[in-house]
């Protein structure tokens, strides 16, 4: 190369090596305002304490039953909604190691053989054929050299989409959890209520067997025989229907569970009482940031596509690729390994976008478009979140203050009946007012346990609000370039790799 045009490929390339090492784009580890940053809960007391710490990981073994506790983990181990979810982020981790395989060289060896032919004409000698036979092998690197941080921001966004598959991973954890012990006690409280129904039942053709009796004696009209036998034949039609709405339930418990629909055993038709948790400390607002992982996945969402427009802007600006190669080539295979045939090739390659049709700007402006789209659907999340704990507190109040009204309702049932049953026996009161009285008391005790199901479906919920458990259970990982080792079985919370 002459000494002029060697001094204009530095002048051009020295704007180029000056910039070598700027990482283009937006932080994606700068997270957007969201309204978390309220001072406090409207519906929360003021306790002066910060979150209540529970264990992270098996928050529903706070209810206290061991049947709850046997289905969440039978669900956990064989549920096929959570395989896939751990399959999605392996499949997260192996786009992140081959993100991060662009800083190293590419290295390939190459063994080659060749058998060539030759023919053609000499003249006064005729047609002659030559044979050749070649043997090479070489050894070829290619380098990029990350000028503008394009290789550095896929890394990133590489490492967000890990981050973010492993909180999506916990949030169909979570979802399942609270599918098995809000179907648990929806069972329970269906099962307590078809005893009811059939108890009711039976009250009712029992007074119908009076009231055909006092009707056939003169005692009643046919308008009072015809209302018992319509509230026994109502009875009796609400039994399959319940029958039929339970089966439902058993077969989705199965399906969560893992087994064939219908295979599983009968649940006991009992619901403990759920702990009381007054006040109920839940921290700041803030805190669900790095509590809830649907929002974890969602702050993730927005940092790939933060940094998206790093690649996007990297690619308006030149690519240098080192590539070289060295080999040997032979007529014998015997003498591969000699250096007589060494042949070698290095060439440095500096291509610049010139002319596009606008094509590489459009991308630009897509990917700031994505991120801003991201940013606004993290600060919606963030909104949806403080919803769901606002509501979940005051059910949670609501119902504890209806459950205990509910508890005297039945005790002022149980004393009616008592009363009732004590007035016949003495021969002072009737029959009818006696069963009137037993089926007040079943309705009291069906009102206890639809109420108790209630407050386990309020409670869940307030699990769910709150991240899964009152505790953060892991912090959330900055948006790295990708240079920590990942989890490599998709179970536990991915590190927090180095900011971008």
């Amino acid at each position: 190369m002459t000494r002029p045009a060697t001094a204009l490929l530095l002048a051009l390339a020295a704007p180029v090596l000056l910039a070598a090492g700027c990482t283009l784009g937006p932080d994606p580890g700068q997270a957007p305002a969201t309204a978390a940053d309220a001072a406090r809960w409207a519906e929360a007391p003021a306790t002066g304490e910060e979150a209540r710490a529970l264990p992270p990981d098996d928050w529903w073994r706070s209810f206290a039953d061991p049947v709850t506790v046997d289905l969440v983990e039978t669900a956990l181990a064989s549920n096929t909604d959570v395989r896939v979810a751990a399959a999605r982020v392996l499949e997260a981790e192996a786009a992140l190691r081959s993100a991060r395989g662009t800083l190293y060289p590419s290295v390939d060896h190459g063994l080659t053989g060749q058998r060539n032919k030759f023919s053609f004409v000499l003249p006064q000698v005729g047609r002659v054929g030559i044979y050749s036979t070649t043997f090479q092998q070489n050894l070829s690197v290619s380098y990029q050299v990350d000028l503008f941080g394009r290789l550095r921001r896929t890394r990133q966004a590489a490492w967000a989409n890990l981050v973010g598959a492993e909180a999506d991973r916990k949030t169909v954890v979570n979802s399942l959890i609270a599918q098995v012990i809000r179907t648990r006690a929806a069972i329970a409280a269906m099962e307590r209520q078809l005893a009811i129904d059939r108890q009711t039942l039976e009250s009712w053709s029992t007074t119908e067997d009076i009231v055909e009796a006092r009707y056939g004696a003169g005692v009643v009209d046919a308008g009072e025989l015809y209302f018992v036998r319509e509230s026994r034949a109502r009875a009796a039609a609400a039994i399959p229907q319940l029958e039929r709405s339970l089966a439902a339930a058993y077969h989705a418990l199965d399906v969560m569970l893992g087994r064939q629909p219908g295979t599983g055993p009968r649940l006991p038709d009992t619901l403990p009482d759920v702990p009381a948790l007054d006040p109920v400390p839940v921290g700041l607002p803030a805190s669900l940031l790095d509590r809830r992982p649907d929002l974890v996945a969602s702050r993730m969402q927005f940092s790939a596509a933060t940094a998206l427009v790093g690649v996007a802007l990297a690619n308006l600006y030149p690519n240098l690729t080192l590539t070289g190669s060295a080999g040997i080539v032979s007529d014998d295979v015997a003498n591969l390994i000699s250096t007589d045939g060494l042949i070698y090739n290095v060439l440095a390659g500096l291509v610049a976008p010139i002319f596009h049709g606008g094509q590489l700007r459009a991308e630009v402006d897509a990917a700031r478009a994505r991120a801003e789209a991201a940013a606004s659907r993290y600060a919606g999340a963030v909104l949806d979140a403080l919803r769901e704990v606002e509501d979940a507190l005051a059910a949670e109040r609501a119902l504890g203050d209806q459950l205990e009204w509910t508890r005297r309702q039945l005790e002022a049932a149980r004393g009616g009946e008592s009363l009732a049953r004590w007035r016949y026996d003495i021969g002072t009161g009737a029959i009818l007012d006696l069963l009137a009285a037993d089926r007040a008391l079943r309705n009291s005790e069906l009102a206890l346990t639809i109420t108790q199901a209630n407050l386990w479906d309020v409670r869940v919920g307030l699990y769910l609000a709150l991240g899964g458990d009152w505790e953060s259970a892991a912090a959330l990982p900055p948006a790295g370039d990708g240079t920590t080792e990942a989890p490599s079985s998709g179970t536990t919370p991915a590190p927090a790799g180095p900011r971008g």
